[in-house]
Order: C-alpha cells, then sequence, then structure tokens
C-alpha cells in the first residue's frame, strides 16, 4: 500500500471516528452542559448529585460494575490458571464448554433465571417439595432490589472475556521466572501472589476494564429483572422525552465521565508495568499432569462453573419447550408451538430479517476498516499510526449505552440540521475569501436547508434507522476486526509481500492476490464475531429501533416478553433460535483463532 493511500486511510478513519464517535459524545456533553438560553452550565450535573433517585441509580450502578467485576475474577482466575498449568480427564471439551455464556445475551439469559430463582419458580418448588420452606413464604433469592440477581447474570454471562485475556497471558509467562522463585524458597499462594500475578496484570487489566466498563452501563439485565433504579435504565426511560429533558443527557455525561475516572485509576494502578520474559522454549514450562484426585478437583471445578454458567441458558431452553410452568420444579407440559411461532409471529419473522441485514451490513464495513486500519498499523512505518490504531479500539472503552444514546442525540431533527450547517460551513468560508459571496449565502441557506432535510430522511431513526444501526453496530464491533487482521499481519511474513512487488505486482494487488488470502482465516474469525454480536446487539438495538418494522431480533425479544400471554414462551424461544446461531459462530471463530481470541477482548 502506497503512502499516498494509506494517508487517505488514516485521513477517512480520522473523519468516520470525527463524526459517528466523537460527534455523538460531544453532542451528548453539550446536551448536558448548555441551558436553554445557549449558555454553558452546571446545573443539570448538579441536580444530578442532588437528586436522590438519580444518586440511588449511580451507586447502584457502581455496586453493578465493582461486584460483577470481583465475581468474574473469582470465577475466571482460578480456572485459567488450572486450564494453563494441570492437565486433567476432559480439559479441552470443558475448555470450550466455558465459552458458552458468550452465545446469549445476558437480558434473554435473565428470563431463565427469573424462572428458576424467582418466588414461584423452580428452585422454590423443589425446596417445598422436600419440605424444606413454607409455601406461604417462598424465599426471594434474585432479592427486593434485583442488583444481586443482575450481578450474577453479569458474571455468568462475562467470565469467558477474563477467562481468554488471563488464558492468554499466562500462556506468555516465562516459567523460568516461577522456577527461580521456587528455587529462592517462594512456593505456592505466595509464588502467585509476587510472581504470576504481577507478570498477567495487564492481561487481568484488559479483560477486567472491558467487564467493568459493560457491567457498569448494562441496560438489558436491569430492564428485564424490573430494576429501574440504576443509571443506564433511568437514561433509557428518559429518552421518551429527550427534546424536553436534559437529563438523561446530565447522566450520561456523568456515566461516561465516571467510566473514565475508572478506567484511569485503573489503568493507573495495575495497568502501567509490563515484564519484558524470555521466550518459553528457554524453560521447561507447560501443562503438568495430575493425580487422581487432583484431576477430579479440576474437572469438577470446570463442571460446576459449566452447569451455572448454563443454567440461565437451560432457563431459556426449558421456558420454550414449555405449555405453562408456575410453581413447579419442571414445565407442566411441552410444545414446539413457541418454536413455530417464533418464525411466524409478525414481530419475529422481520426482526431476523432486520438484524440480518444490519448484521452483514456492519460486518462488510467493518471487514473494509478494519483491514485498510490493520495493514496500515502493522506493515507501514507511517507516522502516527499508532493513534489510528487506539481509535479503532476505543469504542471498547466507551460504553454501549453511552455511544448509542449519542446516536440518538445527534439525529435529532435540529441537531442533524445543525450538522448539516456544520459541514457545508467550510465549502461557504472558502467560497466567501474567494469573492463568491452568492456562491457562500446559497450553501449556508439553500443547500444547508436541502442537505439538512436529506440527513433527516436517512439517518433519523424515527423515519428510517437504517444507515445509523450498521454504524452504530460496526462502530462498537470494529475492534474484532481490527485485531483479528493485526494477528494475522503479523503472523504473515512481510518476505512474501515484497517478492510480489518485486515481481511488479502492484500494492494493492499484492494485498488482494498474495497477503488476504494469506489471512483469510484470521479475517473469517473477526467477521464471525462482528456479525454474530451485532446480530444480538442490546443497547443499540433497543434505543436506535424505534418503529415495530424496524426491531431487530434483541428489541423483539423485549417487546414480546412485555406481551401477557404466550409473551415470554415466543421471546425464549426466539432467543434459542439466536443461542443456536450464534453458537456456530463462537465455536467457528475459537476453532480459528484459539488462545488468540482473548487478545480481540483487550483495549
Amino acid at each position: 500500500m502506497s503512502s499516498t493511500l494509506s494517508k487517505l486511510v488514516f485521513l477517512f478513519t480520522a473523519i468516520f471516528f470525527a463524526l459517528f464517535f466523537v460527534w455523538p459524545i460531544f453532542g451528548t456533553l453539550q446536551g448536558a452542559f448548555v441551558g436553554s438560553d445557549g449558555r454553558w452550565t452546571l446545573d443539570y450535573i448538579a441536580e444530578v448529585f442532588r437528586n436522590p433517585i438519580y444518586l440511588e441509580g449511580l451507586w447502584n450502578s457502581l455496586l453493578m460494575g465493582i461486584f460483577s467485576t470481583l465475581l468474574t475474577a473469582v470465577i475466571a482466575l482460578p480456572l485459567a490458571v488450572i486450564s494453563d498449568r494441570y492437565l486433567f480427564p476432559g480439559k479441552s471439551l470443558l475448555g470450550a464448554f466455558l465459552l458458552i455464556p458468550m452465545i446469549l445475551p445476558p437480558f434473554v439469559g435473565a428470563i431463565g433465571v427469573k424462572q428458576i430463582l424467582g418466588q414461584q419458580g423452580a428452585f422454590n418448588a423443589l425446596l417445598e417439595s422436600l419440605g424444606l420452606m413454607d409455601p406461604a413464604h417462598p424465599m426471594d433469592w434474585l432479592g427486593e432490589g434485583r442488583l444481586w440477581g443482575v450481578i450474577l447474570m453479569n458474571a455468568l454471562h462475562l467470565y469467558p472475556i477474563l477467562y481468554l485475556n488471563v488464558l492468554a497471558a499466562l500462556a506468555n509467562v516465562d516459567p523460568a521466572m516461577e522456577e527461580a522463585a521456587e528455587n529462592l524458597g517462594c512456593t505456592g499462594f505466595r509464588k502467585f501472589r509476587k510472581i504470576t500475578l504481577p507478570l498477567i496484570m495487564p492481561g487481568l487489566f484488559a479483560g477486567g476494564t472491558i467487564i467493568f466498563i459493560w457491567s457498569f452501563t448494562e441496560l438489558g439485565v436491569p430492564l428485564m429483572f424490573e430494576f429501574t433504579r440504576v443509571t443506564s435504565v433511568q437514561i433509557f426511560s428518559g429518552i421518551k422525552d429527550i427534546g424536553g429533558n436534559p437529563f438523561p443527557f446530565a447522566l450520561v455525561a456523568v456515566l461516561l465521565t465516571s467510566t473514565v475516572i475508572f478506567y484511569g485509576m485503573g489503568k493507573f494502578f495495575f495497568g502501567r508495568n509490563s515484564h519484558a520474559m524470555m521466550a518459553k522454549a528457554t524453560s521447561l514450562g507447560g501443562p503438568r499432569k495430575v493425580g487422581w484426585l487432583g484431576g477430579a478437583l479440576c474437572t469438577g471445578f470446570f463442571c460446576l462453573i459449566t452447569f451455572l454458567a448454563i443454567l440461565p441458558h437451560l432457563g431459556v431452553i426449558l421456558v420454550a419447550f414449555s405449555k405453562d410452568w408456575y410453581a413447579t420444579i419442571l414445565p407442566t407440559g411441552w410444545t414446539l408451538s413457541h418454536f413455530e411461532a417464533a418464525l411466524g409471529h409478525n414481530l419475529t419473522l422481520p426482526s431476523i430479517q432486520n438484524s440480518l441485514k444490519y448484521a452483514a451490513l456492519a460486518t462488510v464495513l467493518d471487514l473494509i476498516l478494519g483491514i485498510s486500519i490493520a495493514y496500515v498499523v502493522v506493515r507501514t512505518r507511517l507516522v502516527g499510526r499508532q493513534i489510528l490504531d487506539a481509535m479503532a479500539m476505543l469504542p471498547l472503552a466507551v460504553p454501549g449505552l453511552v455511544l448509542a444514546f449519542g446516536y440518538l442525540a445527534m439525529t435529532q431533527e435540529g441537531a442533524l440540521m445543525n450538522l448539516a450547517s456544520s459541514i457545508l460551513a467550510i465549502p461557504a468560508g472558502l467560497a466567501s475569501l474567494l469573492g463568491h459571496q452568492e456562491v457562500s449565502v446559497r450553501l449556508t441557506e439553500t443547500v444547508a436547508a436541502d442537505f439538512g432535510k436529506f440527513l433527516v430522511r436517512h439517518l433519523s431513526p424515527a423515519v428510517d434507522p437504517l444507515i445509523i444501526i450498521v454504524i452504530a453496530y460496526s462502530v462498537r464491533r470494529l475492534p474484532y476486526v481490527v485485531r483479528s487482521a493485526a494477528a494475522g499481519f503479523q503472523q504473515t511474513s512481510v518476505t512474501l509481500e515484497e517478492a510480489a512487488q518485486n515481481l511488479g505486482c502492484p500494492p494493492l494487488r499484492t494485498l488482494r492476490k498474495i497477503t488476504l488470502p494469506l489471512i483469510a482465516a484470521n479475517l473469517m474469525a473477526g467477521g464471525l464475531l462482528a456479525f454474530s454480536f451485532a446480530m444480538l446487539e442490546v443497547s443499540d438495538s433497543l434505543i436506535l429501533a424505534q418503529k415495530q418494522q424496524d426491531f431487530p431480533i434483541t428489541k423483539a425479544i423485549y417487546e414480546l416478553y412485555q406481551l401477557l400471554g404466550e409473551g415470554r414462551f415466543v421471546a425464549s424461544a426466539l432467543g434459542v433460535w439466536a443461542m443456536a446461531f450464534l453458537a456456530v459462530t463462537i465455536i467457528g471463530a475459537s476453532l480459528i483463532l484459539g488462545k488468540k481470541l482473548g487478545a480481540i477482548f483487550r483495549v
């Protein structure tokens, strides 16, 4: 790729991120800090901290983020250490089963958890049948405020991200360092705390950051648990009055600022240090066999975590197959009619088609941008290419709820008219400087108005959400493709491209004929992940899809669950179809990338 083309890639990416990453966030902050008189003000932010309801929401969000991250670490860290250090029966199969939680959005799994742990759920029915609970006073296992139910769902869904990151970090640890510590008398847990943990801290921080941001701003699970005293749900509820209510903007600003502060603190305390290590081939490392008792304990621990992780999925599957399930251990009847309804309902079939369309277009855009960015970062010496790489990874560090709200704010009619005027101000100013006053006036008045109407027609979710949803999906999932493509370029020798170019093959043709076929597996893995996660995106779907004919799958599941009668059964069946689809893509990506799958989830 020529220097000129690399610069064009840099410029286009910078413009794309300026319009669809910086601008939405800026618009949200402007709504939080600009009063009705057009002056900057802190009144809205101050009111957030004065209002006890908003304060309670922020506190609950913080608890969700902290305890979800801690519980995830308690689950994932031992799993990764055991998997990296020991050989035990069923290790490969159980390691694959650990990825099961990634095949279902947690807010869909919340249906299964409520069915199992609710007051009239299966677990209480089991205790009553054993005489361990009074039927007149059933236990509310999820808690009055549902907070711990949300934390549990987040941890059971997100621990694979931390597990993959820690496993990749452990794979890079030089065993010679641990052996040297043992020779000096540092063994057991002390060796892990003093030597191993500091060495894997960057990987632990990378995964923990994603989990904290995800949990801190989680929207779907609190909605399904009817847990309204949390900031994400308060923002979602305020969207109905986004034109005249500044407090959703203020809440989003506080949420974003809090995320940046917590990320900076974590980076300062835990993510700064990285330790250089010798190649692992210099030492006799690797997993070792354990005795039958140790093997049984390892296998049992993996089985226990896997069972707990798939419990929500089992609950959803059982609800989908049941005729009725109330205050009994198992459903009282079985049927396949809900699966037929899920594919034939006037809400579900269009939602599947919409999700396929949105996700496919977003994946194509991600592949084009991802390949271009990864090539410039890995294969060129362009000044500022590290900035390009950082830009591509930024969406992982910004809450999806913040971006989704920003897209909604920027696509309001008045905001789009202002955007049209701002874009046309550049050529209008140039025309004025060149003495073409009539051209300048026309650009700022007539053309600006027509351009604004064009943007309203094609970007506003209330008119046609196709373009803005595709952009939202692609921005959120671009890091997966960039990391996959970059890994492929790093693993492919540049001498092959140089040989082709020495034989007269132009750079772009070399990329198309030589490089892309060699990294096709990486691109396929990144594309599969981008496509599958876009298919089941929650925040963007719930916020940006406003009309029934535009609903994607996740919005359809949420709306179906609100319906009386068979709504939750049909919603569960649609969730099972989505689960089966995502399972295939995750398994395919994991087979292609192996342990490198964890690098996709790094900030």
